[in-house]
């Protein structure tokens, strides 16, 4: 079980209620912008997407415990905030060098942990890629670059929440089914290494160990896995780690996240709660780009509260205390 200090605890509780994790996470910035780009014929500018990223703070963490938000875009947005939810702030940069398979991580030079805690973050959150079957010293480089991360936090008694996303050094895509049968290794191995005390993680921010669109019951089209397979894959990732953890939404749409929570509780998983994105408000940004800031804020009332509300509302089924994991 894991062992936090009274300062560390006490960031725990601002960020989630009840022991539950119900974050925001509107950290997005390359992916944002290219989603801006698809309703412009010029590049988003910066206020642009700092408005956007106020106006879904301002008018939706009211019904979040937290809002994950990065410092390059997102500082207004913690203004607006509401001052009951709690703050993560991103301490990576954005997306990574795709003529290499190694991904390495890298820090926002701008940034250090200090300065995330000085600007108001009651947790730092750090994005990291990895291939658990990948390159030994490329994963060398990214063990040792967490163990940093994880000083930083320990020396600013700030709780550390890694984020990893899975690949495969030779597959391309992830969303094919070559991945898709790989992924429950992929996730629950990557979990299993990050948990060891010596990288100093207080909570994973994780995938689902299956792909859902290829899970009987879920799939669109062609069916991989069975339920049960699907279940046991839960059941795994759930002994792969004595940490607290909690889910990416990874873009699928707000009912089929939902749905896989629902199914992560008939697992038995003991997971404690999500920090939920594009599933969210992604709805919103067509509406911001080709209407106005008040179409946008009616839609964030609208479809984005009953976005949230419903999650919410699966959350309180499912979820359970990170109170539970720790000594």
């Amino acid at each position: 079980m894991l062992t936090l200090t009274p300062k560390k605890r006490a960031c725990l509780e601002k960020v989630s209620q009840n022991g539950i994790i119900s974050a925001l996470a509107f950290d997005q910035r390359g992916a944002l912008r290219k989603m801006m780009a698809n309703y412009q014929d010029s590049t988003p500018t910066r206020e642009q997407i700092e408005r956007l990223k106020s106006l879904v703070s301002e008018e939706l963490t009211k019904y979040a415990s937290s809002i994950l938000l990065d410092p390059e875009y997102g500082l207004p947005a913690v203004d607006v905030k509401d001052k009951h939810s709690g703050l993560l702030l991103a301490y990576e940069k954005t997306g990574y060098d795709a003529k290499t398979t190694s991904r390495l991580p890298d820090c926002l030079p701008e940034w250090s942990v200090k300065r995330l805690k000085e600007q108001g973050a009651d947790a730092v959150k750090f994005l990291l890629y990895y291939d658990v079957d990948g390159d030994e010293a490329v994963n060398r480089q990214k063990q040792v670059y967490i163990e940093r991360v994880g000083s930083e936090c320990q020396a600013e008694d700030i709780p550390f929440f890694l984020e990893i996303l899975t690949y495969d050094e030779n597959i391309a895509d992830n969303n094919s089914t070559a991945f898709a049968k790989v992924k429950t290794h992929k996730v629950n191995g990557a979990m299993a290494v990050f948990s060891d005390p010596r990288f100093g993680v207080d909570v994973l921010k994780v995938e689902v160990p299956v792909n859902m669109h290829f899970v009987e019951g879920y799939a669109a089209d062609k069916v991989l896995f069975t339920k049960e397979e699907a279940l046991k894959a839960f059941q795994e990732q759930d002994t792969s780690t004595n940490l607290p953890y909690i889910y990416l939404s990874a873009g699928v749409s707000a009912q089929l996240f939902q749905e896989t929570l629902l199914l992560a509780h008939e697992a038995g998983a003991n997971f404690n709660g999500v920090l939920c994105g594009r599933a969210t408000w992604s709805g919103c940004v067509q509406v911001y780009m080709e209407k106005d800031e008040k179409a946008a804020r009616d839609w964030l009332r609208t479809e984005g509260f009953r976005n949230i509300d419903e999650l919410n509302k699966v959350l309180k089924k499912t979820a359970t205390p990170w109170e539970d994991k720790i000594l």
